[in-house]
């Protein structure tokens, strides 16, 4: 396996996810962290989320150095909640080709309101 982060310093983010193949007998993994941070395309404020990442792998996982730094590049980008949602879990069906996957988004509170976003991929 030729892997571009894992076991190497890295630090910059990227939009890059590794891959390696899936273990026989794997039918479901979880990524879930509270560390995500992007900002508000209209007000400029940061948005601080959690993030979880769901998916039913068919021969392809996401090596998981790669996906914090994956993550770690929405910290300068505005976006709302919901598109981060969308284009994350389109980025993990395009780099797994997974027979599902769900990302939900769980901004923290803000205003008094609570909001959750959940984008989902099936593979038809």
């Amino acid at each position: 396996m030729d892997f571009k982060y894992l076991g190497k310093r890295t630090t910059q983010p990227t939009k890059t996810l590794d891959t390696f193949l899936s273990p026989e007998g794997i039918t479901h993994i979880r990524f879930e962290s509270d560390e995500l941070t992007s900002f508000c395309p209209v007000t400029g404020q940061p948005d601080f989320s959690k993030v979880i990442i769901e998916y039913v792998p068919d021969k392809l996982c996401i090596e998981s150095k790669s996906l914090k730094l994956y993550l770690w590049s929405f910290r300068e980008e505005a976006i709302f909640a919901e598109g981060l949602a969308s284009r994350i879990a389109e980025d993990i069906f395009a780099a797994t080709n997974p027979r599902s996957v769900k990302v939900t988004i769980v901004q923290n509170v803000r205003g008094g309101i609570q909001l959750t976003a959940v984008a989902e991929k099936l593979k038809m």
